[in-house]
């Protein structure tokens, strides 16, 4: 009886810490997901917004902050989704079309990302970052004239000196485009004024230099350039051209090899060390470099022999497999359907594929509503080739259950793969949300 009178007291504090905790659950999870972003956890925070969400679906501030969280890790197909309801939910929020713009053009759909920029203008027309954004979504579209319009406003405006640094950079990059190269020169020194650590800056003058024939001023750039970025392939390249105009073949030599050696498919370093060889009478090299240069050239023309960037099945594989480590194997059940789930596990991890769908067949055959048996069977088909029948697979996983971000991740890379891309892209970002990391590892290198 006294133990009986406890369980009863211990339920009943529980009941009542549970009902106390669920009245602020959904302000403290926005807090977490807040101290997280700024501590750099974006996955922890996407997990923390969202909990919060699915408490209080109509707070717009934090789809904003999850839309920011998802743009930082770099999906911003999810990013622009959580931005939409952020401007449902609030549509005279500036900063959320801002932030939707910078998603959209880092999609490459730049009509729609300077829509949004116009927008974020006409509510907020004194902040500098719209106005730095628009004039850098202008430039990407050739539009160069107006955006040193933008980039001129913002360096008249702005108080902070990396925004005023971003604006004199590309609006030297704007000018040397409309061939304004005097122009371009002194709008690099002065982002060199305000930031001298820039490689970039350096080596932007530098080309600006070497187009009105400055060549000792240019060398001199890419000096800085290479000692700021010794990776800096295209400033070794560059500098190795400058000093062929000053005849200095073998001071081009060693920046035409240092080129080669940081980009081996630098066709242009492999055509200037052919041509200093030649200048310096090896002609056999000269051959053998300029040969290369064709090479290059002749394999970038050919689709068939360069990595597009779209996953390959061997890329496939390994994605997939990512997965497949994680499979578990259940214990003992007298659950018939299990027993053959486990089985064909097994048989797969053996190297029997075959007998593997044969077991989840009869698995998925006793319980129809076996959502984990549906997602092996799919990992198990992609495996051998069959990706239609294995997307079938997934897609009756996430129907079974909505919150199966394996599911979400692999019919996600199997859809990029069959060439959907933007669909598999969705599905690896609602994969992330659901909490499967490792679809951000896609996301950032082929969702961008």
């Amino acid at each position: 009886m006294i133990m009986k009178k406890f369980f009863i007291s211990l339920v009943v504090a529980a009941t009542f810490v549970f009902n106390a905790q669920a009245q602020q659950t959904a302000a403290e999870y926005f807090d977490i997901g807040v101290n997280k972003s700024k501590a750099g956890d974006y996955i922890g925070a996407l997990a923390a917004f969202s909990q919060s969400i699915a408490m209080n679906p109509e707070n717009s501030t934090c789809f904003f902050n999850r839309g920011l969280a998802k743009q930082n890790l770099k999906d911003h197909r999810g990013a622009i989704l959580d931005f939409d309801r952020t401007i449902d939910l609030n549509p005279k929020n500036s900063e959320a079309f801002l932030a939707r713009g910078m998603s959209k053009s880092a999609q490459d759909d730049q009509r729609a990302a300077l829509q949004d920029f116009n927008r974020a203008i006409e509510l907020n027309p004194d902040a500098s970052i719209s106005y730095l954004q628009r004039g850098m979504t202008r430039a990407r579209l050739q539009d160069y004239r107006r955006s040193i319009e933008d980039f001129t406003k913002v360096i008249e405006t702005a108080t902070e000196d990396g925004t005023k640094y971003q604006a004199y950079y590309s609006r030297g990059i704007c000018k040397a485009r409309l061939d304004d190269y005097q122009g371009s020169i002194q709008d690099f020194s002065k982002s060199i004024d305000l930031n001298p650590k820039r490689s970039q800056s350096f080596a932007s003058r530098g080309s600006s230099r070497l187009k009105i024939n400055d060549f000792a001023g240019a060398i001199k750039d890419f000096d800085e350039a290479v000692k700021l970025n010794p990776e800096d392939s295209e400033s070794y390249y560059n500098r190795g051209f400058s000093k062929t105009k000053i005849e200095d073949f073998r001071g081009a030599m060693n920046d035409f090899d240092r080129a080669i050696s940081l980009d081996p498919q630098n066709v242009r370093a492999f055509y200037g060390r052919g041509f200093c060889n030649s200048k310096l009478n090896n002609q056999k090299d000269a051959v053998n470099d300029l040969t290369k240069s064709i090479e290059i050239n002749n394999a970038n023309m050919d689709p068939k022999v360069y990595y597009t960037g779209r996953i390959t099945k061997n890329i496939l594989d390994d994605l997939r497999n990512v997965v497949q480590e994680r499979g578990k194997i259940n214990e003992f059940s007298d659950d018939r359907s299990e027993a053959f789930y486990t089985r064909g596990l097994s048989k797969y991890k053996s190297g029997d594929p075959k007998g593997a769908i044969g077991d989840l067949n009869k698995s998925i055959e006793l319980n129809p509503t076996y959502a984990e048996a549906y997602f092996y069977r799919g990992l198990v088909r992609s495996s051998t080739g069959l990706q239609k029948e294995a997307l079938q697979d997934c897609s009756n996983a996430i129907k079974l259950n909505p919150r199966y971000g394996e599911a979400y991740y692999v019919r996600g890379i199997i859809t990029f793969a069959l060439g959907e891309e933007n669909k598999g892209c969705f599905d690896l970002s609602r994969a992330g949300e659901l909490g499967y990391s490792a679809a951000y590892n896609v996301i950032r290198e082929y969702c961008n």
